[in-house]
């Protein structure tokens, strides 16, 4: 795996956890700030503590958004999206390339059309903003350009390597769900 590739994902994996975090640091605040005005009113306290932030409540919508869109391209490049794996045992390798070459062209039309939606709706999200934030919604719903161009790399590169033969045996294994990516040779869990 070329070391941009590697850094990359180490990144994204970085920016994962960052609003993992983010997210837990708002919502749980914001719990903290119910109870404390709940007990400041149950005891008259003046002047009235307030009863949450609201650009944290719409800032943790928008960061699940962000976590699941970019989480599902990382986890596309670890093979561990949801497959059926009982089906493809059964094949041999010639069978299983077949498999993942088919299940890779769906998974490219699919990205196709969530790119092409994406872009159809980004002249709507363009035109919104974020009732608290005031963000363009366009920076909330376009990370749909970035999971359907990331996922749709992702599958072209290894349709492109099962056509001309540079398809490893171990991508297989983890196609069939026969071993773990992460238990994969560096390099070799793309």
């Amino acid at each position: 795996m070329p070391a941009f590739e590697h850094r990359f994902f180490q990144v994204l994996e970085i920016v994962l956890v960052a609003l993992l975090a983010g997210m837990l640091v708002m919502v749980f605040g914001n719990v903290v700030l119910r109870w404390l005005s709940d007990t400041a009113l149950v005891f008259d306290i003046k002047p009235p503590l307030p009863g949450g932030i609201l650009i944290s409540e719409e800032m943790s919508r928008f960061f699940f958004v962000w976590l699941t869109f970019i989480g599902a391209v990382v986890v596309m490049r670890e093979g561990a999206h949801l497959g059926v794996d009982a089906l493809v045992k059964v094949f041999g390798p010639a069978g299983r390339i077949v498999l993942m070459v088919s299940s890779d062209l769906i998974v490219l039309g699919c990205c196709a059309l969530f790119f092409w939606g994406t872009w159809r709706q980004s002249g709507v999200n363009a035109s919104n903003y974020a009732p608290v934030s005031g963000l363009n919604m366009l920076w909330v719903f376009g990370v749909g350009f970035f999971t359907s161009v990331g996922i749709g790399l992702i599958v072209t590169l290894r349709i492109v390597r099962a056509i001309t033969g540079h398809l490893l045996p171990h991508e297989l294994e983890i196609f069939a769900r026969e071993t773990d990516s992460a238990a994969a040779p560096k390099g070799i869990s793309e």
